[in-house]
């Protein structure tokens, strides 16, 4: 991989701030709230934040470069379809247990549904996110469907699940903030207790998260090669002089010498989707 160093500094900057930002929201609602339940009371409320930082967004951003880890490159591409699917939908899973706690925490409460923009859009990445998974199951992990399908939908399939990411990340900052104005009253949010800086926090830490999934996520180095470049890499590490792998990478990262195996990657329709890892 071209610039290791740098891809492992933010790949561990983003998985420091995943992690930290887990054990943040946690924090938040065992020590600032009432803890968990199923109840219909403000406990069972609190899954909602806690399983969107987990499933919505953490484990929908480390699905997203999940392709670009070079200790994965050795696994098969169709493995690697199998695991970013799983983890797609174990994020949906999470996300639609949320939905339904703060559902049933409406409902007993006699509080209205769906009146703040925050649910509103909260919903909309939801079933967004549900279509894109679907689409993205019956289209890269069917083997019947045409490498022409695969192609044109490429493109769509990139660029919705960064869309969709970075709007999970927006509507969860609307949501901590519409809590903190509803939830906090005496002292009030605009007065700066602990609760209100410890959130903000919390805030700031799922931003820096975003922004590096993204930044890892579209940096055209480092993504993962063509099983066809792997093949060869390992031919040439194994049969011949190690140190021609390092030129013949380089080459290929560059496009110059990538000619043959863009045929060979044209001729294959498992290989149309490599473009986006």
């Amino acid at each position: 991989m071209e610039n290791l160093k740098q891809f492992l500094v933010a790949l561990s900057a983003a998985a420091a701030a995943g992690i930290v930002s887990i054990i943040f929201v946690l924090i938040w609602v065992l020590n600032y709230k009432e803890g968990f339940a199923w109840d219909g009371g403000l406990a069972e409320f609190n899954w909602h934040p806690v399983l969107i930082v987990i499933g919505f967004i953490f484990f929908q951003g480390i699905a997203i470069i999940v392709y670009r880890l070079p200790w994965t490159w050795q696994c098969s591409k169709l493995m690697m379809k199998f695991i970013h699917a799983g983890l797609h939908l174990l994020a949906f899973i999470l996300a639609v247990i949320a939905m339904v706690a703060v559902f049933d925490f409406h409902n007993a409460a006699k509080i209205p549904n769906m009146y703040s923009l925050h649910s509103w859009l909260g919903l909309t990445a939801l079933i967004l996110f549900c279509l894109q998974l679907v689409l993205g199951v019956g289209i890269y992990l069917i083997p019947v469907t045409p490498a022409s399908w695969r192609a044109v939908f490429m493109p769509l399939h990139v660029y919705g699940g960064l869309l969709l990411f970075t709007s999970v990340i927006a509507v969860a900052l609307m949501g901590i903030t519409e809590k903190l104005i509803f939830g906090l009253s005496n002292p009030k949010y605009k007065d700066s207790p602990p609760e209100a800086i410890f959130v903000n926090v919390l805030g700031v830490l799922l931003v820096v998260f975003g922004a590096l999934i993204l930044w890892i996520a579209t940096r055209t180095s480092w993504k993962r090669p063509s099983d066809q470049v792997l093949h060869t890499l390992h031919t040439i590490g194994e049969g011949e002089d190690s140190s021609k792998v390092g030129p013949v990478m380089s080459q290929l990262s560059d496009g110059t010498d990538a000619a043959p195996f863009g045929d060979v990657r044209r001729r294959s329709s498992n290989k149309l989707d490599d473009q986006a890892n």
